[in-house]
């Protein structure tokens, strides 16, 4: 599982599971570039961290639910590194709460983030990458996509959607050499999951056969197998990283 020579490019890469990704596959050997929306001291941190493995990393601010942001933000990556190898669809926010309390804009800022983002992204890079013929497109999905769960019905429809998008890319771009699969995280322990209440954290314990909760360096490993070349003969695939959570 060595990345030398490519090129990672990681949506929402400045905290959580995206900054495990990036540097992951930077430890690999990869070059990496993250945007973020919000948090520059973290990106920086991001962008230092990988530099010290030496590894070249950029940190570019961009609103994945922009095509003009996300435009400029893949045209900087081809200027600095020359190619994109792998992209993982990564960036996602919460709105939760129940149907009936849930605001228009609390669905719409979701699915634009979690949903048309990974579309802009995708859509960014799909050109160079066909060009090359090779390249490695990676989904960040979620248990919920699959299970539905109250209370996020937004965040479930957006992260549902994705499983669909990647099978449907990945029909479209196989014959051309590149691979297409989601990862679907169960309850990995994040800053967005750490303001759960504890007791929902227990019944959600309860139900893992693994009898833990998931550490972003899961994902990033499952990100890594899937960005290397041992991978090339997966596609359109879903793979759940929970600890039997989904079963």
């Amino acid at each position: 599982m060595r990345l030398e020579n490519k090129t990672a490019v990681i949506s929402g890469g400045s905290r959580g599971i995206g900054r495990a990704i990036a540097i992951y596959l930077a430890k690999l050997g990869a070059n990496v570039a993250i945007n973020y929306n919000n948090n520059d001291k973290a990106a920086s941190a991001v962008v230092q961290e990988i530099e010290l493995m030496g590894r070249k990393a950029i940190a570019f601010k961009a609103d994945v639910s922009k095509n003009e942001e996300v435009q400029l933000f893949i045209d900087k990556v081809l200027k600095e590194y020359g190619s994109i190898d792998i992209l993982v669809n990564n960036a996602g926010i919460t709105r939760d709460n129940l149907l009936a309390r849930m605001k228009e804009n609390d669905w719409d800022d979701v699915l634009n983030t979690n949903l048309k983002g990974a579309f802009l992204m995708t859509k960014a890079v799909i050109r160079a990458m066909m060009k090359k013929r090779k390249g490695k497109i990676i989904n960040i999905s979620s248990i919920v996509g699959s299970t539905g769960n109250a209370g996020q019905s937004n965040y479930s429809a957006a992260k549902a959607g994705l499983i669909g998008f990647t099978k449907s890319i990945a029909k479209e771009v196989a014959p051309r050499g590149i691979q297409v699969n989601a990862i679907a995280p169960g309850f990995i322990q994040t800053d967005m999951t750490e303001v759960l209440p504890e007791n929902v954290k227990e019944q959600l314990l309860n139900n893992i056969p693994a009898k833990r909760f998931g550490d972003p360096e899961d994902i990033a490993s499952m990100v890594g197998f899937l960005s290397a070349d041992l991978s090339d003969y997966i596609t359109g695939q879903v793979i759940h990283v929970d600890g039997g959570m989904y079963m």
